[in-house]
């Protein structure tokens, strides 16, 4: 005699239903948008079919349409040209420059969402690196007085949270203090606890035309091999006055999501980055699988694993599929 048949909690679609442990919403999500400068300006990346570099005025009637459809949070990353790049990233601190300048026009017209900051060199960096170069060696301790003051020019402008994606050792600490002295202290900090050395970001370097300019950036990202290591990194972010701990990329690394979600209080998010969106979309364009289904396949995945927020490029077309 068979006791336990899991199969009757199976048996129609109305009680898998009730028995779901887990569901997507659009309320997890923040969507990564790209900026350029100039006036009405939309520029394609082959690698993220359907996703655009937009200039400010393009990007406020893209984000009309994603409040919309309930989308209501939002990271912004800035394509800089070249010639305004340098080795201590002092194109981040203009006030009249894109990245800035936007900030503020988003805030003024949707005081409403919030609005998530990227705070690293490597978009302003004439090196291409998250930090200040000497000798081909990158700098931690010098590079956390650039992301302080990075940080504290995006609040400045009306930030709600601060990204700080770097990975340089002591920098949510230092950037807490910076912003806690400027009277910043509802301005919260997602860091990028656990970002890892990753293979999957060539889309998103792309985007952005941010490519090191030597070597790589394995010596403050990493280890693939490693999930003990996001313990500590971890441990250290919590110490230092993170709001919440960030897994990136998001789908190779479902076990660190869980690991941080198991031994942390405070919200875990996940960066489904650019090179698993690309996959997909490669792989939908091909006929090879059911975009939509494998998409949300691994965003529910994602969201099991324990991540409460999750950035995503998804985030536009799962909110049109799923509309009530």
């Amino acid at each position: 005699m068979i006791t336990h048949r899991p199969r009757r909690n199976r048996k129609n679609q109305i009680i898998r239903d009730l028995v779901q442990e887990n569901s997507v919403c659009v309320n997890d999500f923040i969507f990564p948008m790209f900026l350029i400068d100039g006036k009405n300006k939309k520029s394609d990346i082959a690698s993220m079919p359907g996703i655009n570099r937009l200039s400010s005025d393009l990007l406020l009637r893209e984000m009309e349409a994603c409040i919309k459809l309930g989308i209501k949070s939002f990271v912004l990353f800035p394509n800089i040209s070249e010639k305004l790049k340098d080795k201590k990233a002092t194109e981040s601190l203009n006030k009249n420059g894109l990245y800035l300048k936007t900030l503020k026009e988003v805030k003024k017209h949707f005081p409403e969402t919030v609005i998530m900051t990227d705070v690293a060199m490597d978009p302003y960096s004439s090196d291409g690196h998250d930090g200040i170069v000497k000798n081909k060696e990158i700098i931690n301790d010098e590079t956390l007085e650039v992301l302080g003051n990075m940080a504290l020019a995006q609040a400045e402008c009306g930030a709600d949270i601060i990204g700080p994606s770097d990975m340089m050792d002591g920098r949510v600490g230092y950037i807490r203090e910076i912003l806690d002295e400027n009277n910043f202290t509802n301005v919260s900090i997602m860091s990028y606890t656990a970002k890892y050395a990753s293979s999957f970001y060539g889309p998103f370097r792309d985007a952005l035309e941010s490519a090191p300019k030597f070597g790589d950036k394995k010596t403050y990202q990493m280890n693939p091999a490693n999930s003990k290591e996001a313990l500590l990194e971890a441990d250290l972010d919590f110490a230092e006055g993170a709001d919440f701990l960030m897994v990136k990329p998001a789908l190779s690394y479902l076990d660190i999501i869980k690991s941080l979600n198991d031994n942390f209080s405070i919200p875990i998010a996940a960066y489904n980055v650019s090179g698993e969106y690309a996959m997909v979309k490669a792989g939908a364009a091909e006929g090879w699988i059911d975009g939509k289904k494998v998409r949300d396949e691994i965003l529910l995945s994602i969201k099991r694993a324990g991540a409460s927020v999750i950035l995503t490029y998804f985030a536009k077309e799962w909110a049109i599929d799923h509309k009530k």
